[in-house]
């Protein structure tokens, strides 16, 4: 299912090299330290197609970290490396969510043979793990459960489970790591405001604590009673949240505009796409400080997209 592509990653390879031979500095005498982050490339046509094609035009990366220009040492690819993905289900989505029960089943029966995964539940109080990180696809696809549906039993907002769940990595060995979040992504704790809905203290927690360990969170949206037919202002701000969540930690948002998608296959298709064309980008920083850095990688071929985590923490 997840194959490299070995002509892709030759023409990425000479053409990393080329770079780094042109940009070294010899005598250099500044501190630097050398990064690694998880990214994902494919051409818009892919994406538009949801489908991969065998020869990708990447042409030269660059990256920017702070706004500067930094020096990649290498990029290999990381398909083989085993994935850890923990399935975390909000309690209270509408119960037209059961009907997608089948197809994710499916989807991590399909996973690559050594896939580790986790199957949770987010709902008032601590999240519930119905299965927790196993290679027996199979066992965990069986742990998945009908939603209820029901307010009471929901969470206060997603994002505390998040935090949760990404703290269960810890006890895995160093990989792929990624969440499958479906969620409404609606926080109401700091009130209804667009402002308040969209840039939630929780949110901002999730990401940092993502962000440390390496998760890309891959957002699923999908409507609770309460967001269903409600005000449709806050339900862009919820999924505005969603966004924000995915895009900062290196992963990608779904959605079917406001409404509930009718399937995830196409959203698995796209997940498979993106899963299918990663890789771990290393390159040189001269920035020592301790904090939030800003990373920001592209290609000099205008029809390739790159995704990967905003920034990272350095300690």
């Amino acid at each position: 299912m997840l194959k490299p592509n070995r002509e892709f990653l030759l023409l990425l390879s000479a053409l990393l090299v080329l770079a780094y031979a042109t940009s070294a500095q010899p005598g250099q005498t500044k501190p630097i330290r050398t990064v690694t982050i998880p990214i994902s490339i494919f051409t818009k046509q892919e994406l538009k197609e949801r489908r991969a094609e065998e020869f990708v035009q990447a042409d030269t990366l660059i990256v920017r970290e702070d706004n500067e220009e930094q020096t990649i040492l290498s990029i290999r690819s990381v398909t083989e490396t085993p994935l850890s993905i923990a399935i975390v289900i909000q309690e209270d989505l509408s119960s037209g969510f059961n009907l997608q029960l089948k197809d994710i089943a499916d989807f991590i029966r399909g996973l690559p043979r050594g896939t580790r995964v986790m199957v949770a539940y987010a709902k008032a109080g601590s999240p519930q793990v119905t299965q927790r990180f196993t290679d027996d696809l199979d066992t965990a696809a069986k742990s998945l459960r009908i939603v209820t549906g029901n307010a009471a039993t929901g969470p206060r907002n997603p994002y505390e489970s998040v935090q949760d769940i990404v703290g269960r990595f810890d006890a895995l060995p160093a990989g792929r790591r990624a969440i499958l979040l479906f969620s409404d992504g609606l926080d109401a704790t700091g009130g209804l405001s667009l402002a308040s809905v969209s840039q939630s203290f929780d949110l901002d927690q999730a990401i940092l604590k993502a962000q440390r360990r390496s998760v890309a969170v891959y957002s699923f949206y999908h409507p609770t009673p309460a967001t269903e037919n409600g005000n449709s202002v806050i339900t862009l701000g919820a999924q505005g949240a969603l966004q924000k969540l995915s895009d900062e930690t290196g992963g990608r948002a779904f959605f079917n505009g406001s409404i509930a998608p009718v399937s995830f296959l196409p959203f698995f298709k796209d997940l498979s796409l993106s899963l299918n064309r990663q890789f771990a980008l290393t390159y040189v920083t001269t920035h020592m400080n301790k904090g939030y850095h800003k990373v920001n990688v592209n290609s000099t071929n205008p029809e390739v997209k790159i995704e990967h985590p905003k920034g990272y923490y350095y300690r």
